[in-house]
């Protein structure tokens, strides 16, 4: 059976996989020790480790994967995009060692390779180029070139990639600022330094024709995508056709990419990309990828093909699909790119653990994460590509709108709502936008940023996670429910909306948007920006601002907040609250600590519940996922005072349970139970409270069959709330307590 090694992890990995079964071959997979449970190692028929986990130790080892395949016998390898997949030092060994690489010959790549020897055959070729330079050689020669290009200029690595090496300077002061910068930059991710200029256009859009050819002089082209969402030089959204391109600009790009490809004979498939003026669609000769792109799926999805079954089929030495191939496309398509990275907090990189990831199944969807899947810091951080088709643009945008909207991860955080507002806004809708777009996109953030996680701050819910006792799952939620409802009650929310119990010390927390709020339970010195907040009166915490809370004074040890239209986490077995002893649930399964995001459910949190003064920046509130949230009216709370008092000393009622005198206990040690004041235990917690008093005489000498103590029991079935006997102490069970009921 033919065997193809994938020389790459994450989606790409599984992307090619997916075209590996369909074809009837064997697929061999390659990881490190960060990617030993990942997708494709799942998936594949075999995997063979590659070593620790840094890239240059796994997925840049060349000779670790030749020996792979030639251990494993696969007859191909697939590079993907990244890591070895532009080396043609790589390229050359495969062939040496009599393994096909599915890609083009190591000459090509180096002609396209770099950027310099690039635009040297772009010229000669005709293709339209921008002014700019040759390789500089110092910064005065780039200062004078620069000159003569006329500013605004763009200094680039001739090896960059991915958006890193690029520096636009506006001025002679921003040329000899950047030229040691971008230098190192390219020397540190692609050993190469070199650096030249090119004319900087204001208004552009960054377009690319998908071309492929068999290594004999045919090359077509598979039309235009249009990549000009990017931020920071990297691509977030793509589509194709690219919207508003007059026929003969998509012409000319088509013909003048297949120009370049027939000029040195090009194999497999490769990305001639332009630059094209928004103003005027004079289009301009940037690069070539000679790789599979991440955005290859939306031009599989116009022109019906399977570019990876293409390279595998041609690095076999088959060519005959080509000859069939008319170059007839069909609709539109749209694709996002989701990436584990922090929007609110400049697009900081997140990881950690999926608790839960959905994607639709009316997208397309290229992934590598499931539910439990490790999200590390060795990699780029894109998680998932998702991309909607349609008849038309507009069709393939409502149908990405729709599939942004029912996807969820969680666990790390994503771009996730960053892309909804993109695809939402009325430049992306119109179609065309620049490379510059995003830089000037305003985000709206529906998230907290955690400063301080306190000393327990959980997400719980009410009733909490109910109805499975009986396979050992507490129910969790608020420790004081009554006090956690009547926070969301005076918010307007249902009683069960996902809010905060912080214990003993509270937590910090900033704001990225309008929210309304309340605090109950236990007094903890409540501050936000620097003024008091009272307890049982909602109030409006501005964008910016920081609600702090400190030691728990007076009576009470637990404090809670309710936030308007609750936290957005996800429901794990039908509940949001934290079972922190079982890690699930809640936020990541644990307790708040600084650097989490909490989200919020977007167009909730800043609708004032009924009779509240509006002050915030925002007029208009939103319904949101809490079910049944609306502009219930207050519960008539005057003051602080009308809350339900705290207490040190409490009396019980208590109905007599099933495990009482006289089999087990005295009914002098049940009249000393009812009469005694107890005292609450320092190691007392959520699972119980226990309590301080008189020992127990006992009915009984030991626990029979049970074990040794005469509280011991077979049967005993537990219950939120029941004293239990541990031993000589009873234990008030608490929420997150032991089940068996």
């Amino acid at each position: 059976m033919t065997k193809i090694l994938i020389a790459n992890r994450g989606a790409i990995a599984c992307r090619i996989e997916r075209t590996i079964k369909k074809l009837g071959w064997s697929s061999v997979a390659v990881f490190s020790e960060a990617d030993a449970d990942s997708l494709h190692v799942q998936q594949a028929d075999e995997a063979v480790a590659l070593g620790a986990s840094a890239p240059s130790t796994s997925y840049l080892d060349a000779s670790k994967i030749l020996n792979a395949a030639k251990n494993s016998g696969a007859s191909v390898i697939h590079p993907g995009y990244g890591f070895l997949s532009e080396n043609p030092a790589f390229a050359e060994a495969c062939e040496r060692e009599g393994v096909a690489f599915a890609g083009p010959t190591a000459d090509q790549i180096r002609k396209f390779g770099l950027k310099n020897t690039a635009r040297e055959v772009a010229k000669v070729c005709g293709v339209p180029l921008l002014p700019g330079t040759d390789l500089l050689e110092s910064v005065e020669e780039a200062v004078a070139a620069a000159e003569v290009i006329g500013f605004p200029v763009m200094l680039k690595s001739t090896a960059g990639g991915g958006g890193i090496g690029m520096q636009v300077c506006r001025h002679e002061a921003d040329v000899r600022g950047a030229y040691e910068s971008v230098r190192r930059l390219g020397e540190a991710n692609f050993r190469d330094g070199g650096m030249f200029l090119e004319k900087f256009v204001e208004a552009a859009r960054h377009v690319e024709v998908q071309i492929f050819g068999d290594g004999t002089g045919r090359v077509v082209a598979l039309g235009e995508r249009d990549c000009s969402a990017q931020r920071r030089n990297q691509k977030v959204l793509e589509e194709t056709p690219a919207p508003g391109l007059l026929p003969k600009v998509r012409k000319a790009l088509a013909e003048a990419a297949v120009t370049l490809g027939r000029a040195v004979n090009y194999r497999s498939a490769g990305t001639v990309e332009f630059l094209c003026d928004a103003a005027t669609q004079e289009i301009y000769f940037l690069e070539v990828n000679t790789r599979l792109q991440v955005e290859h799926g939306v031009t599989e999805e116009v022109f019906g093909v399977d570019l990876v079954e293409w390279m595998l089929r041609l690095a076999l030495g088959d060519a005959s699909f080509l000859d069939g191939f008319c170059g007839a496309n069909s609709g539109a398509a749209i694709e996002a790119r989701i990436y584990s990275e922090m929007p609110a907090r400049n697009f900081q990189p997140s990881t950690g653990t999926i608790t839960h990831v959905r994607f639709p199944d009316s997208l397309r969807v290229e992934t590598w994460v499931e539910n439990g899947t490790e999200v590390s810091g060795f990699y780029d951080p894109l998680i998932a590509k998702v991309i909607a088709r349609g008849s038309d643009r507009a069709e393939a945008l409502e149908n990405l709108r729709r599939g942004l909207a029912e996807s969820d991860v969680y666990g790390v955080e994503t771009n996730l709502e960053y892309l909804r507002q993109i695809v939402a806004s009325t430049a992306f809708q119109a179609g065309g936008v620049t490379t510059g777009y995003l830089n000037t996109f305003i985000f709206q953030p529906a998230v907290i940023d955690v400063i301080d996680g306190g000393i327990e701050t959980l997400v719980v819910d009410w009733p909490g996670r109910t109805g499975y006792w009986h396979v050992g799952v507490p129910p969790s939620g608020p420790f004081d429910d009554r006090s956690f409802r009547l926070a969301n009650q005076l918010l307007g929310n249902p009683s069960g909306c996902a809010g905060l119990e912080m214990t003993v010390r509270g937590a910090a927390l900033k704001f990225q948007k309008p929210v309304w709020l309340c605090l109950t339970g236990a007094d903890m010195g409540a501050e936000i920006a620097g003024a008091p907040v009272p307890l049982g009166k909602p109030f409006l915490a501005n964008p910016g601002e920081t609600l702090r809370l400190r030691e728990a004074k007076g009576l009470g040890l637990r404090a809670y907040l309710a936030i308007r239209g609750g936290l957005d986490e996800a429901a794990y077995l039908g509940s949001r609250t934290t079972f922190r002893l079982g890690q699930f649930g809640g936020h990541s399964g644990r307790a708040l600590r600084a650097g989490d995001v909490l989200r919020l459910f977007p167009g909730t949190g800043d609708a004032a519940p009924t009779g509240q003064k509006r002050v915030g920046p925002n007029t208009q509130g939103g319904a949101g996922a809490c079910p049944g949230l609306e502009d219930a009216a207050p519960l008539g709370l005057k003051a602080c005072a009308d809350l339900p008092p705290l207490c040190n000393e409490w009396v019980i009622g208590v109905s007599y349970g099933p495990h009482g005198a006289p089999d087990f206990f005295t009914g002098g040690d049940i009249d000393q139970l009812f009469a005694t004041a107890w005292e609450v235990h320092y190691n007392s917690s959520r699972t119980g409270v226990r309590l301080i008093g008189p020992k127990p005489e006992w009915a009984r000498t030991d626990g029979g069959e049970a074990g040794l103590h005469p509280s011991n029991i077979h049967d005993n079935a537990y219950q939120v709330g029941a004293i239990d006997f541990t031993g000589d102490m009873p234990i008030i069970l608490g929420p997150d307590g032991p089940s068996l009921v």
